[in-house]
């Protein structure tokens, strides 16, 4: 494992609980994000075989599936990088392991499942239970900050979207990677917690991105069934 020693990276003190850095509790939380935090934990045991046996049906494997966004997300030796909606990590065994990485996610099970993970990845991480709409990181620390799977059902899209600016450095590269309406009309109308998952949520947010950013761009990827946003922070 790479080893980067990073100071003053948190602006508030969570809680440790089983090696992850906690900022809430279940009780703490409203809205949506509440029921997916509650989805989540529910389904954390059997999230990555149900993921892959989609990835193996619908692309031929995760590999392919993956490739298609984090082709895109160019991390170089010792960046530090921010995945909110991190999961159970598993972008993280795909990326350039001489760096190191902050996963951020409100379901405390998954994060668990994300921990074991990256220790059995030899992944440097560290894993933090927040609304990504109230990151408890400080400003302009990030070489590369992304969403991914997630961001469609934030409680208030806008402002997790300026979080992700604000920790970001600046002309640093932001991602935002989320399921297009196929994907919510083919796929969860046979999941648990079907019921949460709007099509009208799914619509690409080009319109959040501030006018100031440069470089923006949205793609339709992965057969239809993901979008990815990009723009470098000015």
């Amino acid at each position: 494992m790479c080893i980067i020693m990073v100071d003053n990276i948190y602006k508030s003190t969570g809680k440790i609980i089983n090696g992850i850095n906690t900022f809430i509790d279940i009780n703490s939380l409203s809205g949506e994000n509440k029921k997916f935090s509650e989805l989540y934990n529910k389904i954390a045991p059997f999230y990555n075989i149900s993921q892959k046996i989609f990835y193996k049906i619908k692309f031929g494997g995760e590999n392919n599936f993956r490739n298609d966004f984090l082709k895109y997300i160019i991390v170089n030796d010792n960046n530090l990088v921010l995945e909110t909606s991190v999961g159970t990590a598993d972008n993280f065994y795909y990326m350039n392991k001489k760096a190191k990485y902050y996963g951020v996610d409100i379901s405390i099970k998954m994060l668990k499942m994300a921990k074991k993970h990256s220790e059995k990845w030899n992944v440097n991480s560290e894993l933090v239970c927040c609304e990504a709409e109230n990151l408890p990181l400080n400003d302009n620390v990030f070489d590369v900050v992304y969403s991914c799977g997630g961001f469609n059902s934030y409680n208030d899209k806008k402002k997790a979207l300026l979080e992700m600016i604000r920790v970001a450095k600046t002309g640093s590269k932001i991602f935002i990677i989320d399921e297009t309406g196929k994907t919510i009309k083919n796929i969860y109308k046979n999941v648990p917690g079907k019921e949460l998952y709007n099509i009208e949520k799914a619509n690409m947010p080009l319109n959040l991105i501030p006018k100031e950013m440069e470089n923006i761009k949205g793609e339709i990827i992965c057969k239809g069934y993901m979008y990815i946003i990009s723009f470098n922070k000015v």
